[in-house]
């Protein structure tokens, strides 16, 4: 079979047509308008009920508070493990360690729960360096 050559003229493909607008100017600016009136609707003033101060003060003794839940149990298990250490154990050395390990977890603990009643009972006395017990 011969290969024929195509002699009609190429033409180029027809240019697409431009969709219409699916929105109007109009109708953007009214959709502009009610997105900003939703969001002043939906904003509400925020008022201080108190000062900066007050507010930091109830944020570190709810931190502390935690801090002193964590740090209790965690003085728990660790005793727990240390006393258990020291009555199933056949070695002297392990008895010690776990007796030096059971007296600092208690002063450590002591220690952080002491200056939470510090804290909290002591320092109100001196408000304003005065006494006012």
């Amino acid at each position: 079979m011969k290969k024929t050559i195509d002699s009609r003229p190429k033409t180029l493909p027809e240019p697409k047509k431009a969709r219409p607008r699916r929105f109007s100017a109009a109708g953007l600016a009214q959709c502009a308008v009610l997105c900003m009136a939703l969001s002043v609707m939906y904003c509400q003033p925020v008022f201080a009920a108190t000062d900066v101060w007050t507010k930091a003060r109830e944020i570190m003794q709810d931190v502390y508070n935690q801090i002193v839940l964590i740090s209790t149990v965690a003085a728990i298990v660790t005793a727990s493990v240390a006393l258990l250490m020291m009555n199933f154990s056949r070695s002297g050395k392990t008895v010690d360690e776990s007796r030096a390990w059971l007296k600092r977890i208690c002063i450590s603990w002591i220690v952080l729960n002491g200056l939470g009643f510090i804290m909290a009972y002591i320092t109100p006395f001196f408000a304003d360096g005065k006494w006012t017990g």
